[in-house]
């Protein structure tokens, strides 16, 4: 028998590791197999008043559905009317979340406490971190037409709750948008990256990177093709269809989701869309969960009641964004 060296030992072991390294870069790629979304429930919004009156439709927040991790509040304002929205929000307090703006039509003026100022035109959006807490307002800047968008607040971590605020203003030219159809139907990402649809790398919001990795983008859809998109498996995700008639998932049991109607997306990892028979317009979002307790209240969204009650009281002493 050939005693066994040190040296020898040292080179069957090389050889060991060479074959199995080999043997790994030979194995397969994990294959990530397409998995649809489909519509786990819809509701429609609840009518209520804001601000100094504004009349708004509130989607996520009303009793049906109190959140959507981690989204907590979801609101749309659409009226041609100004009695509905002239009064806007005058100066408000928030903290320990973030407020998304989302202009469809129309123009409002922001301002707040740390000195940001901005003009919300139709098209273009505003992500707001309110952090550790900030006073702003939110004014029409018109006295007559159209005005349509969204608000949504995005909860942070507790970690970050009560982190430095910032403030994005985007106006429609940075909002990037890229074709989806070949009748002018037009996807615009205002945060998240989303896989090309055209051949091209690929479309990135303006968004910078938050901690809850949103995805945010309006949608409309002008032909009766389906278009589908990916989004992370373990995301959280809704649509809300605000204009035509969208079908989501497989066409031989997609679920219809009218205008007006809200759509929890269930698990998977592609949604899949559909406008079979008008000219129809979508709201996508999409967000990693952090599955933390929060309390809300008024315009607070915190981990527990104590840091609530200690909210108001820095809002009261006129420092809470200090």
């Amino acid at each position: 028998m050939m005693p066994v060296t040190r040296r020898s030992l040292l080179a069957h072991s090389a050889a060991g590791a060479s074959l199995a390294l080999t043997a790994r870069s030979l194995a397969a790629p994990a294959i990530v197999v397409p998995s649809l979304r489909r519509v786990e429930r819809t509701l429609p919004g609840m009518s209520t008043t804001d601000g100094a009156g504004v009349r708004l439709t509130r989607i996520i927040g009303q009793p049906a559905l109190s959140d959507l991790d981690p989204f907590v509040m979801l609101d749309r304002f659409h009226s041609d009317d100004p009695r509905a929205y002239i009064a806007g929000f005058p100066d408000h307090p928030h903290r320990g979340f973030e407020t998304v703006t989302v202009m469809l039509a129309g123009y409002m003026r922001h301002k707040d406490s740390r000195g940001n100022a901005g003009l919300i035109a139709g098209g273009g959006a505003q992500w707001m971190t309110a952090g550790r807490g900030i006073v702003h307002s939110e004014m029409p800047e018109q006295d007559a037409g159209l005005m349509s968008g969204f608000q949504l607040w995005v909860n942070l971590p507790a970690s970050e709750r009560m982190c430095p605020q910032a403030y994005q203003d985007l106006p429609p030219a940075q909002i990037k948008s890229e074709r989806i159809d070949g009748a002018g139907g037009e996807m615009r990402v205002i945060a998240g990256r989303v896989e090309g649809v055209t051949g091209r790398a690929g479309t990135a919001g303006p968004v910078r990177k938050r901690p809850t990795d949103p995805m945010l983008m309006t949608l409309t859809l002008e032909d009766d093709r389906p278009f589908e998109l990916a989004v992370p498996a373990g995301h959280n995700a809704f649509a809300v269809v605000h204009q035509g008639e969208v079908f989501f998932g497989q066409d031989d049991d997609a679920t219809p989701v009218q205008a007006t109607t809200f759509a929890v997306l269930g698990p998977g990892n592609r949604v899949r869309m559909r406008a079979r028979s008008q000219r129809s317009a979508v709201l996508f979002a999409a967000g990693r969960p952090l599955h933390e307790p929060i309390v809300k209240r008024g315009p607070f969204v915190m981990n527990t009641e104590a840091e609530i009650q200690r909210a108001f009281a820095d809002y009261r002493a006129g420092v809470l964004d200090r």
